[in-house]
């Protein structure tokens, strides 16, 4: 596991979602900073959740990874993959989640709530929270995204 600490939001298409998967993070012994919303009455536009989820990423040092939840987990990666540093990845399978961190070294994981079930989800975040990324044939290309950040976002 990369983090102890996992950064969750939502929009209100997806709060059920977030607050399930607090709870199943809470269960693993992982501590939750939930960022919203707080209920389905509560329409902060998803780009405004996944910035403050970010921000908070980064204050950390990267040392706190993120899901975020929308009604298709679409919105929430590209308003994350907008902030240097951050590896956001639509996830809806257990290879995906794999993926974003073995070869990717993701540190946000995004989830569609319209997309998938709750126990989809919780296979899903089991999967991504358990691994960490592996140097090996990934990691040039994961420099050349980090070179990428480093000339984008100054």
């Amino acid at each position: 596991m990369k983090a102890n600490t996992i950064v969750l939001g939502c929009d209100n298409a997806a709060v059920d979602m977030k607050n399930m998967v607090a709870k199943f993070l809470e269960s693993k012994g992982i501590t939750v900073e939930d960022v919203g919303v707080a209920d389905a009455g509560d329409g902060t536009f998803y780009p405004l959740v996944a910035q403050k989820a970010c921000e908070r990423i980064i204050a950390s040092g990267y040392a706190k990874d993120g899901i975020l939840i929308c009604g298709t987990g679409i919105g929430m990666a590209m308003t994350a993959n907008k902030f240097k540093g951050i590896r956001a990845a639509v996830c809806h399978d257990n290879f995906s989640a794999e993926r974003s961190r073995l070869s990717n070294d993701g540190n946000v994981l995004c989830m569609g709530a319209r997309v998938i079930g709750p126990e989809l989800a919780k296979k899903i975040v089991a999967e991504w929270i358990s691994l960490s990324f592996v140097d090996g044939s990934s990691t040039p290309k994961v420099a050349a995204m980090k070179g990428i950040d480093e000339q984008n976002m100054k």
